[in-house]
Formats: structure tokens, C-alpha cells, sequence
């Protein structure tokens, strides 16, 4: 069960925004995500939950920061209900989506569960509804995703596998690079990690006619 730390900063001026203490692991049924969220100064800032099916699916996700709460999981594309900090009111959400992203380097390693693409194939697009802080407001994003290289490096734990994506927004067409081993985010933008106490998981490979099954799932829920 990988357990570590992240440190998170702002990707355009690079100022720190805090920690993600987190802690991951495969089951039976997929993989799921815990993480406490603090900031600069130590305070709690917020958490994550998130649990995925074994073809990356979201299946249970939970995110607090600033006293609002988002739950959400894969109906109908996706469904969730984002709650007000005083409580009082919730309002509901569905879009034609594949997944969640935000944030939080759990949404990099879910996504690329979910795509599970091949090294130099060509760039898949996805639609995802984003979660992003301070207020976790909904936001539906395009983004394209390409494996471009899947590298072997040699640790004193024994050989690491490394998956290095070209991710594109489709919106703003900036472009950037993440380093992901197992399910574990080595680096990534606003993203590096500071703490690791165990090696990454290795997803166990899939079915293909799964793959196909949720391609075409995805299509139909996109467009």
C-alpha cells in the first residue's frame, strides 16, 4: 500500500498551496485514494476520497476544501451533489462525462487507469467534469491524452516502471507533461513528490474486450 506526500503549488507563479498526505492501494474491485489536505502553514485544508472500479470507472468519490462537499460517482455519465458550506443547500449535477479530474494527483492516476493506453499510440480525447479548489466548482473540460513513452528504471527496491503523458487541454491547447509509476504521480504540474515509504502498486493488466467495452461507453457518454 503506497503511502507518501505530496507537495502541491500554484503552476503559474509556483506559490506553495500546502500538502497531500496520502495513502492508495488495489483491491478486488479496483483502487481507491484517501489524502488529507493541509496547507502552508499546517492547518487542515481538506480531504479526498476516491474509489475506482477495475476499469478506472469512478464509483465513489468525496471531496472537501473550504467547508464544501462534492460526492459524485459514475451514473449516466457522472452525478454528484456539491454541498454549501453553511449546509443548507445542495445542488445536483450529471454531464455526459467519463470521470472526475481536479487538483488532487488521484484524478492523473484514475484517468490514465481509465484510458489505459499504449505507449506511442495516437492522442485519445476524454471528457471530464473538473473539481478544483477553493470552492469545488464544476467545470466540464476536454482534454487529450497520449502514453509517449513507457520506461524501466532501476531502484535500490528493484525496476520501476515509468509512463510519461502528454496531456493537451482542448480548450486552451496548453500542454503538459506528467510522470506516473503505477499509482503513484512521480511528477506532474503544481505536483511533486516529497515522501514515498513504499514502492507503487502494478495494476494488474485487463481484458481487451473490456477496453473495448468501456471505449464504446465512453463515446456514447461523451457525444
Amino acid at each position: 500500500m503506497p503511502r507518501g506526500r505530496y507537495s502541491l503549488h500554484d503552476t503559474h507563479d509556483h506559490t506553495p498551496l500546502g500538502e497531500e498526505h496520502f495513502h492508495c492501494a488495489p483491491g478486488p474491485s479496483g483502487w481507491r485514494y484517501v489524502s488529507q489536505l493541509t496547507a502552508p502553514d499546517g492547518g487542515h485544508r481538506g480531504s479526498v476520497d476516491l474509489a475506482v472500479d477495475e476499469l478506472g470507472r469512478p464509483i465513489r468519490m468525496e471531496l472537501n476544501a473550504s467547508s464544501w462537499q462534492v460526492r459524485g460517482a459514475a451514473i449516466d455519465g457522472v452525478t454528484w451533489v456539491r454541498t454549501d458550506p453553511t449546509g443548507s443547500e445542495a445542488t445536483e449535477g450529471n454531464v455526459r462525462a467519463s470521470g472526475f479530474t481536479g487538483t488532487s494527483p488521484a484524478f492523473l492516476v484514475s484517468t490514465a487507469r481509465l484510458l489505459h493506453l499504449a505507449p506511442g499510440a495516437p492522442a485519445t480525447r476524454i471528457r471530464l467534469v473538473a473539481l478544483t479548489d477553493p470552492v469545488l466548482a464544476p467545470r466540464t473540460v476536454d482534454q487529450a491524452w497520449q502514453l509517449t513513452e513507457r520506461a524501466e528504471h532501476a531502484t535500490d527496491s528493484g525496476p520501476l516502471l515509468v509512463d510519461t503523458y502528454r496531456i493537451s487541454a482542448l480548450d486552451t491547447g496548453e500542454v503538459h507533461t506528467v510522470h506516473l509509476a503505477g499509482d503513484v504521480v512521480l511528477s506532474a504540474p503544481g505536483i511533486e513528490l516529497e515522501h514515498l515509504e513504499t514502492p507503487p502498486s502494478v495494476f494488474p493488466e485487463r481484458d481487451q474486450d473490456e477496453d473495448r467495452d468501456r471505449d464504446q461507453d465512453r463515446d456514447r457518454d461523451q457525444y
